[in-house]
């Protein structure tokens, strides 16, 4: 798979399971899906930049995100 794609999913689904864990707090439940799905998200950015021939900074997420909508979209 492309790794730009893999540091998209990755970021969406960590950015996704931020909600559920506050609201899984705020009820004073523990948080075992949605931290599941944060550590999901967080092996994906892992994976991506591990198998990225050049990496990433933080300046180059915009551009991946906005490269990958434009390859993938519709």
């Amino acid at each position: 798979m492309d790794p730009d794609l893999i540091l998209i999913i990755g970021l969406v689904t960590c950015a996704l399971a931020i909600p559920a864990i506050v609201s899984a707090l705020s009820d004073q439940i523990r948080p075992r899906l949605p931290a599941l799905v944060m550590l999901i998200g967080a092996g994906c950015v892992v994976f991506s930049i591990w198998a990225s021939p050049t990496g990433y900074a933080m300046a180059d997420v915009p551009r991946v995100f906005f490269d990958v909508i434009g390859r993938y979209g519709p």
